[in-house]
């Protein structure tokens, strides 16, 4: 059976995953008890992010130190645009706080709670 290349890359992707995606992963699980379903390495309008929870259209993007240099920031600032105008809000979050369980629930979780309260 065939396969999209959006697929085989968002597999690769979870394989490679990093300590902070990885802490962040079995924290953000725990959302599905809440009702909602978060889904990682997700592929929307042709570009692969982080996490998303398409029932909120909230996408989680967890940014280490990479992210901070000129040339990252600029792509970032591309992808988060082409996100919002296709009617995602994109929350990046740093790879410290992806880190700290508590601190990561506690603010997509408010997040969640500006969404819905729109």
């Amino acid at each position: 059976m065939s396969e999209y290349p959006s697929t085989r890359c968002a597999r690769s992707l979870r394989r490679r995953a990093n300590a902070p995606e990885q802490k962040a992963w079995e924290t953000l699980r725990q959302l599905r008890a809440e009702g909602y379903a978060v889904r990682r390495q997700v592929s929307i309008e042709g570009l692969t992010v982080d996490f998303a929870i398409r029932s909120l259209r909230l996408v989680i993007e967890i940014d280490g130190a990479i992210h901070d240099l000129e040339t990252i920031r600029q792509n970032d600032t591309e992808r988060d645009a082409r996100l919002r105008s296709a009617g995602w809000h994109v929350m990046r979050v740093p790879a410290e706080t992806a880190m700290s369980g508590d601190h990561l629930i506690a603010v997509v979780r408010d997040e969640i709670a500006k969404l819905q309260n729109r």
